[in-house]
């Protein structure tokens, strides 16, 4: 299936095309001077994994992925909420790298491997490689389960991606030991239940560069949106649509639009986009849709900054005349690095107790965020 650029119709998409740029670099600019803009891209980050699942069909809530990511689960996490991992690991990893890696022949061939989704284990079965097993929600005196500390575990060790390592390790070493590797002969085919074996995704991937290489000329927005659109319709790869939205974001980075470690969320802006338009027929009709995707993104995005810093200027004031021994400022610090906080990632950050952790989340007048008695996670109002 070709995908001809010489068919598009560009003057409708200058304009909005335009207009996302400008606002994206605004929002850049204010991030890079701004005393939370470590805390907005964090927050970004969570955000926008979880818009990319629900683009996707998939419901994932921004407290478990949460919770998820600092291995303090209140419940077994889900397929989706492992896919909705993987999404943030990867757009941490590409902010990470220099702007150009995640568009190389190295950056695509590492990220297609992090991004390989297995399906979920029926009851019983063993576990496939690469999947990570689910972190054991820690259980206290009083019950509450994500509020108790695990004395077994190490602080700042993440055993789920240690025993993901293993798996993939032990996977490798008997696919090296069946006789069709032994000989030099071709790799075995994979499951036909899961894979469809008349997908050829290098071809496949090859075509969407081959986009890419005639979208060169073209204004990086521009790029960007004709990228997705091309990723989209070619269907790359079975198992990770969602990738072909990060390297949409890597362009715009890339070319400087965004800089340093801002990995633009242009998946909060899509989903505001109606599904009608973003999955159109009409070419253009999805162009000009992505193209009000990136915009609205960026829109988003300064409204969120504006929420963040007038949220960190009212709790430095509860912090004036506090004893220099005072917890408060670590607080402070750690709500505004992540959307959400529980008492079991106070107590592990401070190094305080759980009932201590929640006195200190009350002192400072956090918003409880999930409306439960139990298991609760708090953040900025």
């Amino acid at each position: 299936m070709a995908y001809d650029l010489g068919k598009i119709s560009m003057s409708s998409l200058i304009r909005p095309a335009f207009d996302a740029g400008v606002t994206l670099t605004r929002l850049d600019e204010r991030i890079a001077r701004s005393p939370v803009g470590a805390g907005f891209l964090e927050r970004m980050h969570f955000a926008d994994a979880c818009a990319s699942l629900w683009i996707d069909g998939e419901l994932v809530h921004l407290e478990d992925l949460v919770l998820h990511d600092a291995t303090r689960d209140i419940r077994t996490p889900t397929h989706e909420l492992t896919i909705a991992r993987d999404v943030l690991r990867t757009r941490r990893r590409i902010a990470a790298q220099t702007p150009g890696w995640a568009l190389s022949a190295d950056g695509i061939r590492t990220l297609r491997q992090t991004s390989d989704i297995n399906p979920v284990v029926a009851a019983g079965e063993a576990e496939p490689a690469g999947v990570i097993r689910p972190a054991v929600a820690a259980k206290d005196s009083e019950g509450e389960g994500e509020d108790g500390v695990d004395a077994e575990d190490l602080p700042g060790v993440d055993y789920a991606a240690i025993d993901a390592l293993l798996a993939r390790s032990d996977a490798a070493i008997e696919d090296a030991k069946r006789p069709s590797h032994a000989a030099g002969g071709r790799p075995p085919e994979k499951d036909p239940m899961v894979y469809d074996l008349d997908w050829d995704e290098d071809a496949r991937l090859d075509e969407w560069r081959g986009v890419l290489r005639q979208a060169e000329n073209l204004p990086a927005v521009l790029q960007a949106i004709v990228a997705l659109d091309a990723w989209n319709e070619l269907s790359v790869l079975q198992h990770a649509p969602w990738l072909g939205r990060l390297f949409a974001a890597s362009i715009l980075r890339q070319a400087g639009v965004t800089s340093g470690a801002h990995l633009a969320a242009i998946n909060l802006g899509l989903k505001t986009i109606p599904v009608d338009r973003r999955r159109h027929r009409d070419r253009e009709t999805r162009l000009l849709a992505i193209a009000h995707g990136f915009l609205a993104a960026a829109e988003i995005g300064m409204k969120e900054h504006d929420r963040l810093t007038l949220a960190k200027t009212m709790m430095d004031r509860k912090l004036e005349g506090r004893r220099t021994s005072s917890r408060l400022p670590e607080l402070v610090e750690l709500v505004m690095a992540k959307p959400l906080v529980s008492a079991g990632m106070v107590a592990k950050t401070l190094e305080v107790t759980p009932q201590a952790a929640r006195r200190i989340v009350l002192e400072l007048g956090l918003r409880e965020m999930t409306g439960r008695g139990r298991f609760r996670a708090w953040g900025v109002i």
